[in-house]
This record gives structure tokens, sequence and C-alpha cells, in this order.
């Protein structure tokens, strides 16, 4: 057999898959708890996200992270994009099938176990489908006991997930879970490294190794990080904003009960309409512009009575204004207010020097 190390970096990857995995299935669980106080679409969507964050974060990522310590001693180790991706859509969906399961089942022991066993089985899947992505000129075999074994432990922490995210409520209860639902995920994957044997292929040339094709493990590293850092930060600003299971219970108790306290209540009747207070002329009222037929001015384009220019418009007596002008002489005859104006006073005339003078006649000048 060909010596393989899967720690070629000492606990780095351990840890790191470990935390990644904990921390995966923190945010999934959280996101169910979210889906059981729901309903139809928005229960849906929340299983949807526990899906990806169980699935991806918290079991395909820890299995690549993992793989990243792996090496082979004078071998470079590729691997195929295409089936690495599909490893992971095979998690994420089957985790999305067993949480649908138990979530709309009865509540009882059959649809727990009947989703335990389709998650474990497509976790198993999901590690095996990551290591025939392996590109190498050696050939890979399995201990069938230890094989066997991985799958049970894929079944048991899968069982043990569905099982946490019907039960588990609470921050602490929740950290708890992953902490466990973190050691059978990593449990399981060094289970069936161990199950791997890889042997020499007499078969393989020299040249063998540059006919291989893929990516290595370090290439994916920065988009690696890079997308569970998007990932795990969406995650966690989503689940921090919106409410809890507690306030969403609350807040739907507080919309049945205003819903049937007040179904009866009285009927808001319309405001009635108020009319308008009906109004005689458009033009000021006397005193101000006077009772015109068009637009406040008086007959014939003047000023009205008492108070503006002739009815024609003009001056009378030769240059006095009639009817509401100035009268003979200059003194005003109805003035331009409501009074009506005082009859008209003969004015003084002048007379010639050395004449004498009548009453109503200045006196001659001295």
């Amino acid at each position: 057999m060909v010596v393989v190390h899967n720690f070629s970096y000492g606990l780095l990857n351990p840890v790191l898959g470990y935390v990644m995995s904990c921390l995966g299935a923190f945010l999934g669980l959280r996101c169910v708890t979210r889906a059981r106080a729901h309903a139809g679409a928005a229960r849906a969507r929340w299983l949807v996200l526990a899906s990806v964050s169980l699935g991806a974060a918290g079991i395909w990522a820890m299995h690549f992270i993992a793989m990243l310590g792996f090496t082979i001693p004078g071998q470079t180790i590729l691997y195929n994009v295409p089936i690495t991706i599909v490893s992971m859509l095979i998690v994420i969906a089957v985790v999305g099938v067993g949480l649908f399961i138990v979530t709309y089942g009865d509540g009882g022991v059959r649809p727990l176990v009947l989703g335990g066993v389709i998650v474990g089985i497509g976790v198993a899947a999901m590690h095996y489908i990551g290591m025939a992505a392996m590109s190498m000129p050696d050939t890979m075999r399995y201990n069938v006991p230890l094989f066997i074994v991985s799958v049970v432990i894929a079944i048991v922490a899968g069982t043990a997930a569905l099982w946490a995210g019907t039960q588990v409520r609470g921050i602490g209860a929740t950290i708890g879970a992953s902490l466990i639902m973190g050691v059978a995920v990593s449990g399981m994957h060094y289970v069936g490294m161990a199950a791997m044997q890889v042997y020499p292929d007499a078969t393989a040339s020299s040249g063998s190794m540059g006919n291989m094709s893929g990516a290595s493990a370090v290439s994916f590293l920065v988009p690696l990080l890079a997308g569970i850092s998007l990932l795990t930060f969406a995650l966690t600003l989503t689940i921090s904003l919106s409410p809890t299971e507690a306030e969403i219970h609350e807040d739907a108790l507080l919309r049945h009960r205003m819903d049937t306290e007040f179904a009866g209540g009285l009927a808001v009747q319309p405001a009635a309409r108020i009319a308008p207070p009906a109004v005689t002329s458009d033009a000021f009222t006397r005193g101000g512009y006077a009772q015109a037929p068009s637009s406040g001015y008086g007959q014939g384009g003047g000023y009205g009575q008492g108070g503006g220019r002739t009815q024609a418009g003009g001056y009378a007596n030769g240059g006095a204004a009639a009817n509401g002008g100035f009268g003979p002489g200059g003194q005003a005859s109805q003035a331009g207010d409501d009074q009506p104006a005082q009859a008209p006073q003969p004015l003084p005339t002048r007379t010639p020097r050395g004449g004498g003078h009548s009453p109503g006649q200045l006196p001659p000048r001295a």
C-alpha cells in the first residue's frame, strides 16, 4: 500500500473542519427553529436555508477543509471540479429532504428514522463522491467493515441532526447539539478516510501525472474561504435580524386576539359631506366693490355706485365725475362710501374789480 497522510499540517485541518461543522450546524438549527414557528411558504424558505447551512457549511465544507490535510508523498492530488460541486449539491438536497420529512410529518418516530436514513446515506454519498473526484496515478480501495461503520455513523449523525431540529429551542441547547453534530460529522469523515486504501497502479507510467486533469487543493482554498465567509455572514445576519421562535408565536397570538375580539366592532361611518356656503356674487359687498354684473366692477366698465367713475366711464360737467365722481366745482357727489352724498352747494364766483358783490359772491380784491 501507498503511505498516505491525513494530518499533514497537524491539528490545523481537523480543528478548522470541526469548527466549521459546528458553525454550520448551529446556523442550520437556528433556521429550523424559525421554520417551526411559521407555516406555508415561510416555513419552506427557512428549511431551505437550514439545508444550505447544514449541508454546505456543516458537512461539505468540513470535508473539504479536512481534505486539504490529505497528502500522498511524492504525488500531486488534483480534484475534478464538476464532481466536487455535484457532491455539495447532493448533500444539500438530502439534508433538505430529511428536514421536510420531519418538519411536515406527524411528529412520530417513523418520519424521524426515515429522514435520518436518507440524510445519513446522502452524507456518506457526498463523502465518497468527493473521494472519487480525486485524480491520482494510484488506485483506491476501501476496507468494507470501516466503510459500513462510516455509513452507520453518517445515519446516526443525520438522525441526531433531525431530532435536534425538532426538539432544541434555546441557545444553550443549540450550542450543545452543534458540538455533538460536529463530532459526528468529523468522526464519519475520518472513519471513511481510514477505510480508504491506496495501492500503486502497475500500469501507470511516469508520464501519467502530466495527463491528469483537475484543480489542486490549494487553488480551491481562496474561493472556498471567501464563499464560506460570505455564506456564514449572510446566514448569521439573517438569523440575528429575524424574530425568534417565541417572538413569532407571540405575534401570531396577538394577531389572533385582534381578529377574534375586534371582529364584531362598530363599523366606521363615512363622514357627511358639508355643502359649501352659497355665494351670491363674486364681487365684494358695498363699501368696497359694488354689486356688479361682472367681476365686481360697476356698470359700463367704471367703478360702481358710490365711489367709482360714472356709468359711462367718463367725467361729467367739464371734468367732474358725475354720479359718484366729483360734482360741480370739485365736491364729491355720492361719495364712495355707503352714505349718500350731501346736496351740492353753489360755489362762489369771482367778479371783476371794482364791482360790488352779492351774497354768494367774493368781495372785490383790495
